[in-house]
């Protein structure tokens, strides 16, 4: 027997190993008569070389012979069976029978006395779906790492540093979102329904898309416009070095019309932009004629509390057994609402509107629990009709009556894969309007909003993203030119507006500092230093900060690349002596 055994393992290839391990476990029996602990090490010797033939399923087989061979070392190659089979199952995307496996696993680790590290990596295995593009087969090797992590003490984090559950959530969205926008919602919905009680999250339901005006129009509430629609100039973008071809897509021309609108029994989920009443969702961003450009985020970063997907005119979202309940209110809550830069321009100019008496005067105005009180400060400043402010815990709210106003122009979060870039063009009216509203209100309380001609440079120095990396030398250098450094974050929203307006030269990142350049007065002028994407929003911040008077130009550095750093958000240095230069050119042209 052990002549044919020999001779058997010898000629055994990828092509004939399933015959040659059948006629093996055939003569079991001889073998473990026979050198049984020699017969076993020949066999795992012939798993070894099926696997770096890559064909994990013989190995799996023939570590389990060898297993069977010998009572001694049986556990250790009975493990090397369940962790080969694993990997054999995962990498064909057998899926079900591997939940099974992992319990097989731990009680053959306890057997084997294997404190070891050297179990499948799940995590790995997933990664590399994820990067072939295979959302599915991700999905289901990070619920498995999930199994494994719980049962075994296996690894917590992806490669990417999300925990698994997060990422198992965010993939699941990226396939329903392409089954949305297929017009597969029923689908998607299904998808949803594998994988949600192993989240803790709730069925989701599909809602029509409706804008303000059609859900109103439709007879289901009450709009009023305060402000048409009409066209705007696209913005004259100035560099130092000269004109840039820009991979931005221009934003619309055609700002929206702006209203007051009133709906009854709404949900609504603080944190996120969405309206559901009844079985629509009243959301103007994902109404709009180009929302396909559009990646719309409710419910994929840490501080959204359901699931939202979007596509073919519906939208399917999670439906949170918690509720609270409100009488009324105005939503001045949503996405993204603690970041300065996108509260100033997308929430805060809709106190004109609810300033407007078409809106009612004993509705609270209803903000985000977790923004800073510089936030808090400018609604109070902004509000003319001594409303209470009332801040939302992450909850699902349900109104008995519920007051709307816009965005001042179409602004989606970010564009999907595969579109440019869209740069959003804010209407110099509204935002116009805003800066009175806020200079009028500032001047009531008497502060001093006299030209002062100080020169104010703007440290980004407490932010990881978008870094000047010499900030250091470029500081040097301007407090010589008489420059004093000031950190905004530092400051109340009124001592921000004040030195915004008072100054007579501001440098800075392009950033949510510089957003306060709304407030800026017409004499002013501000340098913006950037890196040199081509696709930075360079028309957005250009339309904002000269709807104040002010004038703009862009100094682009050289770009710091980083792994891991969108190249919107990468750091990047720039010569003072560029600074410089675009100074003496203003000072010239005062």
């Amino acid at each position: 027997m052990q002549g044919d055994f020999r001779r058997i393992l010898s000629q055994a290839d990828p092509s004939n190993g399933a015959a040659a391990l059948d006629a093996i476990e055939d003569s079991l029996s001889a073998l473990t008569n026979s050198r049984p602990a020699v017969a076993a090490q020949h066999l795992a010797t012939l798993a070894f070389r099926f696997k770096g033939e890559n064909r994990l399923d013989l190995a799996a087989r023939a570590y389990d012979l060898a297993a069977r061979v010998t009572p001694a070392p049986a556990a250790a190659y009975r493990l090397a069976a369940i962790r080969t089979r694993i990997l054999d199952l995962c990498r064909r995307k057998a899926f079900d029978p591997v939940e099974g496996l992992l319990q097989e696993l731990r009680a053959a680790k306890a057997d084997a006395g294997d404190h070891g590290q050297n179990d499948p990596s799940l995590i790995h295995i997933a990664w590399d779906y994820e990067l072939a593009g295979d959302a599915e087969g991700a999905v289901r090797s990070y619920l498995l790492a999930r199994i494994a992590r719980d049962q075994l003490g296996g690894q917590a984090l992806t490669i990417d540093g999300d925990t698994l559950e997060r990422k198992i959530r965010n993939l699941r969205i990226l396939q329903m979102n392409a089954l949305a926008e297929a017009g597969r919602h029923e689908e998607a919905q299904t998808l949803h329904e594998r994988t949600r009680h192993v989240l803790g999250l709730g069925p989701l339901r599909i809602y029509d898309i409706v804008s303000a005006r059609q859900a109103a129009a439709d007879g289901q509430g009450e709009y009023r416009e305060l402000l048409g629609a009409r066209r705007i100039a696209e913005p004259e973008i100035a560099f130092l070095d000269g004109p840039v071809a820009l991979t931005s897509a221009c934003g619309s021309l055609d700002a929206p019309p702006q209203y007051i609108a009133r709906f009854k029994d709404c949900l609504t989920f603080p944190r996120s932009n969405l309206v559901l009443q009844g079985n629509r969702l009243i959301y103007d961003l994902a109404a709009h004629p180009l929302s396909g450009i559009a990646d719309i985020k409710d419910g994929v970063n840490p501080d959204q509390i359901m699931t939202a997907v979007y596509g073919a005119g519906r939208a399917l979202v999670e439906d949170l057994a918690e509720t609270q309940s409100l009488d009324a209110g105005l939503i001045l809550f949503g996405l993204q609402s603690r970041n300065y830069g996108h509260w100033l321009l997308e929430f805060v100019p809709r106190m004109l509107w609810f300033n407007d008496r078409a809106c009612p005067s004993d509705f609270p105005i209803c903000i985000d629990d977790h923004m800073p009180e510089t936030h808090r400060q400018i609604v109070e400043l902004l509000d003319t009709r001594d409303r209470p402010i009332l801040p939302l815990p992450a909850r699902a709210t349900r109104f008995r009556e519920l007051g709307i106003a816009p965005v001042p122009t179409f602004f989606p979060f970010d564009s999907r894969p595969g579109q440019p870039v869209y740069d959003a063009i804010w209407p110099a009216d509204v935002l116009g309007a805003m800066r009175r509203l806020v200079l009028e209100q500032l001047a009531v309380r008497g502060v001093d909003l006299r030209p002062t001609g100080r020169r104010i440079f703007l440290s980004r120095r407490g932010f990881i993203q978008r870094q000047l990396i010499n900030e250091a030398n470029v500081i040097a250098t301007l407090t010589r030119e008489g420059f004093e450094v000031v950190y905004p974050e530092k400051l109340s929203f009124i001592e921000q507006v004040k030195l915004y307006h008072t100054s007579r030269i501001i440098v800075g990142s392009a950033s949510s500092a510089l957003t306060n350049c709304i407030f800026c007065n017409s004499e002013c002028r501000v340098i913006a230093l950037i890196h040199e994407y081509q696709a930075f929003n360079f028309r957005g911040y250009t339309s904002m900060i000269e709807s104040s008077g002010a004038k703009l130009i862009f100094i682009r550095g050289k770009t710091i690349s980083g792994d891991e750093t969108h190249a919107f958000h990468a750091n990047y240095e720039i010569s003072p002596t560029l600074i410089i230069s675009a100074m003496r050119n203003f000072e010239v042209n005062l």
